[in-house]
């Protein structure tokens, strides 16, 4: 195991060099983007976060602007980025900072943590990259480029453990250094250690990293299967959910049942749908985005 200040320059200096030019990491960039930002890049590139991102940041620039508006404008909004859920998490978490923090994203992380939809990955990432805080920040990049450089293992997890969290805290350095620590990693993680194809001749702590040293042992842990998206109950919802999305207006059963063919998994879908708060069932049979 590499002795944890022995990463922290490699790292550093890497990332002053290659960092990609993002909006959120501007020095002008408001806690209220950021905290949009990393909702949004929850299982989801940046390539199909920055359009959606630029557009919430245009029509909703504070919470308090996207807090008058209804939820459902927020998943009409919510474009393709997938788990729209999120959407109305971001909603929720607007009308709450509006309400009882003036508007302002808190600073505080436990406080953070008390907003709708924010768990320990964001409320650390707030936390740290708009307020500058000490916190370990485990998204899964970070976990996978702990998990090779200093445990020697491919892959980290499936869910995080609290030996992956103790590490990270053993990692993080002084409070001057830790929130860019934070995100130097995990930008390591999305663009050099990448899951399938990792480019240990671009890292720059391949001669410290345990995997690599190790001669890359394989992953010997649970099988690692890829996500299924075609004839999914969830690409149903996708469909269903875009036809709401484009109408302005309440949409009747029959223009839904066209976009999918399996009756009882369209209406599982449209239930779903119903359930999580992403459509409304009006009294005349016809539905809509929540109001």
């Amino acid at each position: 195991m590499p002795e944890p200040n022995l990463l922290l320059r490699p790292v550093l200096d890497w990332y002053a060099e290659s960092a990609r030019d993002l909006p959120w990491r501007t020095p002008d960039a408001t806690p209220w983007s950021i905290l949009v930002s990393e909702i949004m890049l929850q299982q989801t590139p940046v390539v199909r976060v920055l359009p959606i991102w630029t557009e919430w940041m245009e029509r909703w620039p504070t919470p308090a602007a996207l807090a008058e508006e209804p939820p459902g404008e927020a998943v009409r909004h919510w474009g393709r980025l997938g788990y729209p859920r999120r959407a109305l998490n971001l909603h929720a978490c607007a009308r709450a900072i509006t309400d009882r923090h003036d508007g302002e994203v808190p600073t505080d992380h436990a406080i953070l943590l008390t907003l709708p939809g924010i768990g320990e990955y964001t409320a650390a990432a707030v936390a740290s990259f708009a307020f500058k805080g000490r916190h370990a920040v485990l998204d899964t990049n970070v976990r996978r480029v702990l998990a090779r450089a200093v445990r020697g293992e491919e892959y980290p997890p499936k869910a995080t453990t609290s030996a992956e969290r103790r590490l990270a805290d053993s990692l993080l350095p002084d409070a001057g250094d830790a929130p860019v620590w934070a995100v130097a990693v995990m930008e390591l993680g999305a663009l050099v250690c990448t899951a399938r194809a990792p480019r240990c001749a671009d890292c720059p702590i391949s001669g410290l990293c345990a995997w690599r040293l190790a001669g890359k042992p394989p992953y010997d842990g649970p099988a690692r299967k890829g996500q299924t998206y075609t004839g999914t109950d969830r690409q149903c919802r996708g469909r269903l959910l875009a036809v709401l999305r484009q109408a302005h207006g309440p949409v009747p059963k029959d223009a839904l049942d066209v976009v999918w063919d399996s009756a009882q998994q369209r209406e599982r879908a449209l239930d779903g749908l119903v359930a999580d708060g992403l459509a409304e069932v009006l009294d005349d049979g016809t539905y809509r985005l929540p109001g």
